[in-house]
């Protein structure tokens, strides 16, 4: 038994690694974007709204990197306000689906994402704790809970296929995992670069959604 668990946990790392840095496409600047986009009103809608979700998913990565760097220097009280921030935003990207599938599927997304920083918590914790079995242990919760997402949003959204939503979100918690990491070992470069493709990732992860709405649901954005 206690190969099969250390077998899975190798895939699992394998699969993280092979996921954490997907092709990303150059996007135009938001400023750019808006200019175009003011041509067609419908087009504005979409660009104003691919803005708004994407600031939303910029600043999860920004509320928990601080999280990261307030608990690895042991300064429990800012970790604690900037943990307050990282549940007020997903709050906010919960709520931005509730005008489309309703309060309770954002309620539901709340839930996931609430799952989600707990997993990254718990890895921050085991690193600084120096735990490899914490860490694995959540590797594993953060792996499944990128599945059940993947599951959520593939089931309301037919626009949202379930493997390219999932590849999505393991490799983004694999950005987690690696921001840790190289602050822990105070590589500070390394997670400069690690923090730009971060970036480029919740630009994917927001227009990926934005999109698959305004397909879903065309005229509300007509």
């Amino acid at each position: 038994m206690k190969t099969l668990v250390t077998k899975r946990r190798a895939l699992t790392t394998s699969m993280l690694a092979a996921l954490l840095f997907p092709a990303v496409p150059l996007w135009a600047q938001h400023a750019e974007q808006h200019a175009v986009a003011a041509q067609a009103p419908a087009a504005n809608k979409v660009a104003h709204s691919d803005g708004v979700m994407r600031d939303l998913w910029v600043d999860h990565i920004f509320w928990v990197r601080n999280v990261v760097i307030d608990t690895l220097a042991g300064n429990k009280m800012a970790a604690a306000v900037a943990e307050q921030q990282v549940v007020a935003n997903a709050k906010q990207i919960a709520a931005a689906i509730e005008p489309y599938y309703g309060k309770a599927a954002s309620e539901e997304l709340f839930r996931l994402l609430a799952g989600h920083y707990d997993a990254v918590k718990h890895y921050v914790a085991a690193t600084a704790a120096g735990s490899k079995d914490k860490q694995a242990a959540a590797v594993d919760s953060l792996t499944g809970n990128a599945t059940a997402i993947a599951k959520f949003l593939s089931s309301a959204n037919p626009n949202l296929p379930f493997d390219t939503v999932n590849g999505l979100l393991v490799a983004h918690g694999g950005h987690h995992i690696r921001q840790t990491q190289q602050l822990r070992g105070k590589q500070y470069a390394e997670e400069a670069q690690t923090w730009e493709a971060m970036k480029q990732h919740m630009y994917v992860i927001a227009d990926a959604l934005v999109g698959a709405i305004e397909k879903q649901f065309p005229n509300r954005f007509g």
